[in-house]
């Protein structure tokens, strides 16, 4: 990857909070960050409702440096190998589930969310916490063996 794109790359992670990566072997979204980058991602999903664009069915938007987190505005809550998506009182609940598993995990530690969200969803979101000044993009592994 060329080195300018590599440092566009680093600095969109850090503006995001948080590094994501979606495994659909194990049907996973994960996100990986510091207490104050996965509350971030709480953050996301507010504004997303807070923005009124976003009342109407299949409106969406794109996150973080690669753009395959996507949040969309659906009519069932549920969480795939394309979207985190429901109506728009569901993800404002999601946000406050994340702000709760978040606030009471330690450095180290997973937690996942699924069923509490949307029950019988076909994938999961894996919180793991790291400590304070996390560099997000430190476990891209497309910026590996690069220390730009």
């Amino acid at each position: 990857m060329e080195q300018w794109l590599k440092g566009d790359t680093r600095r969109e992670w850090r503006e995001l909070g948080f590094f994501y990566d979606r495994d659909d072997a194990s049907k996973e979204w994960l996100l990986v960050g510091s207490r104050d980058g996965l509350l971030r991602f709480a953050g996301l999903l507010r504004a997303y409702v807070a923005d009124p664009r976003n009342a109407t069915r299949s409106e969406h938007d794109h996150y973080g440096p690669y753009t395959y987190l996507e949040l969309m505005t659906w009519p069932k809550a549920g969480i795939d190998g394309h979207a985190i998506c429901g109506p728009l009182a569901a993800l404002d609940g999601l946000a406050s589930l994340v702000e709760a598993k978040v606030g009471a995990m330690k450095p180290g530690a997973r937690a996942r969310i699924g069923d509490e969200f949307a029950p019988g969803t076909s994938y999961t979101i894996v919180l793991e916490l790291r400590d304070d000044g996390f560099e997000p993009s430190s476990i891209d592994p497309n910026l590996e063996g690069d220390a730009g």
